[in-house]
């Protein structure tokens, strides 16, 4: 029967008494990495240096409620944070000295999150809707679509009309224009026309704006009234 050499045996008890101390290490070496990294990550993360990570000599402060206290050493500035139990916050890092704050960390973060909420909210989005036609668009149609160019707009949007040929439809440029300007005396003054009527290919546009508002409340009155030089074909581009 076959035996283990008794020196190999105990070798292989010396590898395995050795290894779990240097496996443990290794294990907590990569542990204290990765928390390493993390607190790493989360300071990139912040917009803010805080406390111990401001490196000026000297800092602007202000008082929790923005208040100014002027120019003091960092060392006091983080004596005072202390004594407030609150953090030292750097506002602008590129200021000579640098403005810095005390305020609690985790309140201010929330303001200022609060704040950039509110303001994105009061943003404007300007879209730009199109509406087409065709040069034999029936009456009832051409009502219908008129209503929805007015609703775009009184929303804050911008239209884009669209008439498209077909065919020899080409041919008749003037029937197109026509109802563009169709288009335009039926929105009266509630319109700005931003670009006139154009002919690109087969199809022909204008773009039309909310008609801007005088200081006094009163609208612009943008769109010029049909003239018999409405009535020529606009240049094919």
């Amino acid at each position: 029967m076959y035996r283990t050499h008794p020196l190999r045996h105990c070798c292989q008890n010396l590898t395995l008494h050795f290894s779990f101390p240097f496996t443990r290490f290794f294990q907590e070496a990569q542990t204290i990495a990765t928390n390493f990294r993390d607190r790493r990550r989360q300071r990139e993360e912040r917009a803010h240096r805080l406390n111990r990570e401001i490196t000026a000599p000297e800092v602007r402060l202000n008082g929790p409620d923005n208040e100014p206290l002027g120019i003091v050493p960092l060392q006091e500035a983080l004596r005072m944070a202390g004594e407030r139990d609150v953090d030292l916050v750097e506002i602008a890092a590129h200021a000579t000295p640098p403005v810095c704050r005390l305020v609690d960390y985790g309140k201010f973060r929330y303001q200022e999150q609060k704040k950039a909420a509110e303001a994105k909210a009061r943003q404007t989005v300007i879209e730009t809707k199109e509406v087409k036609f065709r040069p034999g668009t029936d009456e009832g149609d051409f009502n219908i679509k008129v209503r929805n160019i007015r609703r775009f707009l009184e929303a804050g949007n911008k239209v884009k009309v669209t008439l498209r040929f077909r065919g020899r439809e080409i041919t008749h440029q003037e029937l197109g224009l026509a109802l563009i300007y169709r288009v335009r005396d039926a929105l009266g003054d509630t319109i700005t026309i931003e670009q006139h009527p154009k002919l690109e290919g087969r199809q022909m546009t204008m773009m039309l704006a909310p008609a801007r508002k005088k200081s006094g409340g009163s609208a612009t009155k943008p769109a010029t009234p049909q003239s018999e030089s409405d009535n020529a074909p606009p240049v094919a581009t």
